[in-house]
């Protein structure tokens, strides 16, 4: 059988879910939530199935959610100006990312992964025949612009960027994006910038889109999820935003590897867009990460640095051990302390071990509680 690639494989991240449910453990380990979504989205899910939306969407999306997005980005804080033709409506960011590096690269162009970062990025440049430049953060996940230069080079044709950032929950403040254009101004180098956790910014931080600063705009590919807002990842709808000469550039490929995404889910999307109040959102996921980040104050395990956003916390572990690796504490915990979490070193292309773990806080709050109180005595 031929092999794709050599790269951390989903299948680790299931195993971790795997032995959580076969040691009746509390599974915090994926963000996935185990909440059900607002009633509202169910009705305008059935509603269209009532209405004439069961055959293909234009390329470019439902024309209601189109819209809706445009509306949606302009009333807030830091808004977005969007144009018709700028906003591509996606099956999944995972689609989004692909095929905007199919549209980009060239055999054996230079792609940088900024890790730890998601497991699909180095494998989807490299199916599209470039090649992963890795720069790991510092010891605090900040960047090391210095260091980060280094990584740029005449073959360097893209830059992938997570903002708010899984696993860290690091956020992008303008001054970071101003770093990197200030790199980067004089080169033909474009930006994937993932900002599927945007309505996920706590603390007051506002998210801060590539989309918005002006000299980045035409050279981005900015990603967005419904899936991760409205907790409908099944639904597969997604968006992306782009300057319309890289729409239309990103619409050659997309039509050729899948149209258009899930017609009735771009209905009911498009009129929940309409009543949906992104800081009620916010102040949920933000209750739900203080009352991990507070709990687990009881526990051996240290947190550095609250998520300034996403649905993860990454937690140091070396009071509890010193000599396991990240691996093996997290199936230590999942199995003996049954509390199910990832390893950070799952995050890196060829790390091994890190002092960190990561926990999803998108859970229910009795979960939340239930898992880190039984940390509390028995960790």
């Amino acid at each position: 059988m031929k092999k794709i690639h050599e790269f951390t494989h989903y299948s680790f991240f299931t195993e971790m879910s795997e032995l959580a449910v076969k040691n009746r453990s509390y599974d915090l380990s994926l963000g996935l939530p185990d909440f059900d979504i607002d009633e509202r989205l169910k009705t305008f899910l059935k509603e269209s199935a009532d209405l004439d939306t069961h055959n293909y969407e234009p390329l470019a999306g439902n024309a209601l959610l189109i819209n809706n997005i445009i509306n949606f980005n302009v009333k807030r804080k830091n808004s977005i100006s969007l144009k018709t033709n700028e906003i591509t409506i996606v099956p999944c960011a995972t689609f989004a990312l692909y095929t905007a590096l199919k549209s980009i690269l060239n055999q054996d162009d230079e792609v940088i992964v900024i890790q730890p970062s998601y497991y699909t990025y180095a494998p989807a440049v490299v199916m599209n025949g470039g090649k992963p430049v890795y720069y790991d953060l510092e010891f605090d996940f900040t960047i090391n612009w210095d260091l980060f230069k280094q990584c740029i080079s005449d073959k360097t044709k893209a830059i992938i960027v997570n903002s708010p950032q899984n696993p860290t929950g690091k956020i992008w403040k303008q001054e970071d994006w101003n770093q990197l254009y200030e790199l980067i101004k004089d080169r033909e180098i474009y930006l994937i910038s993932e900002e599927i956790y945007d309505t996920y910014c706590y603390d007051g931080t506002e998210h801060y889109s590539s989309f918005i600063h002006p000299e980045l705009k035409n050279r981005t590919f900015c990603i967005f999820s419904f899936g991760k807002m409205f907790h409908t990842s099944g639904w597969k709808v997604s968006y992306m935003i782009a300057s319309e000469e890289l729409t239309a550039l990103f619409r050659c490929h997309q039509q050729y590897i899948s149209y258009s995404a899930n017609a009735p889910a771009q209905y009911a999307l498009a009129k929940y867009l309409e009543i949906f109040d992104p800081e009620t959102n916010q102040k949920i996921m933000q209750r739900k990460r203080d009352i991990f980040n507070e709990l687990l104050k009881d526990t051996p395990l240290q947190i550095e640095k609250p998520a300034e956003g996403s649905v993860f916390q990454v937690v140091n572990f070396r009071n509890v051990s010193k000599s396991m690796t990240d691996i093996e504490f997290s199936k230590w915990l999942t199995i003996d302390k049954k509390v199910a979490c990832l390893p950070l070193s799952a995050f890196y292309n060829s790390r091994q071990n890190s002092d960190y773990i990561r926990f999803s806080f998108a859970k229910k709050d009795e979960l939340i509680i239930q898992a880190l109180e039984y940390l509390r005595k028995n960790l």
